[in-house]
């Protein structure tokens, strides 16, 4: 297997709920460090959403593995953020035999 070229540096974050201060909470975002990845694009389309119409793009980010159970490690349910740009992580697998990288699939919405 070649070893994909990590040349984009994204920002894993994971949702954390904080207290609204009313009795309710929020979603505010917690970063967990910075991965070099390698971002393949796949097929987009539009959808609705509420009010307004969005561009839905699938892409496959590679990244370098984290060991089981670290904080560093993608799942499902985090994100990624570059600039203002956010991909929802979807599902995580190791790529290879070897487990050394990891295939992160997310989206991208954006307002279209």
């Amino acid at each position: 297997m070649k070893a994909p070229h990590l040349n984009r540096a994204f920002v894993l974050e994971a949702p954390l709920q904080v207290s609204d201060g009313a009795g309710g909470y929020v979603r505010e975002w917690q970063p967990l460090g910075i991965h070099w990845a390698a971002v393949k694009a796949g097929s987009g389309r539009e959808a609705a959403a509420f009010a307004a119409t969005v561009s839905r793009v699938p892409y496959r980010i590679t990244v370098r593995a984290s060991p089981q159970g670290a904080h560093s490690r993608p799942v499902a349910g985090q994100r990624f953020r570059e600039g203002n740009r956010i991909f929802s992580i979807t599902a995580v697998a190791e790529q290879g035999s070897d487990g050394r990288f990891l295939t992160c699939h997310a989206l991208e919405e954006t307002a279209s």
